[in-house]
């Protein structure tokens, strides 16, 4: 005699396995649209970040971090020496530099 409890559970364990399958897809789903949306874009951008960082040269003018206009007086290594006023000049890590101003 089955009972009502082992009666059920046979019922549904075909259809877990199903949804077990569905789970899985459901997963890699998840990852391929992060990857596509989030990841992938987000490499570009560092790899673009990366390339302008060391193309800098002597002359190029910048905007750091902190929100500062100057004008790159010496390239090195890992730092730059930039000039933000007459006689003014900072020494910045190259990673502090996130763009070139735009000309108007």
């Amino acid at each position: 005699m089955i009972t009502l409890l082992q009666a059920a559970t046979e019922a549904a364990a075909p259809s877990m396995m199903g949804g077990n399958w569905s789970f899985w897809i459901m997963i890699v789903a998840m990852i391929a649209i992060m990857y596509f949306f989030m990841w992938r874009p987000e490499q570009k951008r560092r790899k673009e970040m990366q390339k302008f960082r060391d193309g800098l040269k002597s002359g190029d003018k910048v905007i750091t971090a902190g929100g500062i206009y100057a004008v790159v007086k010496k390239v090195d290594e890992t730092t730059l020496l930039i000039e933000v006023d007459s006689n003014v000049t900072l020494r910045i890590d190259k990673n502090m530099v996130v763009a070139a101003p735009e000309s108007k």
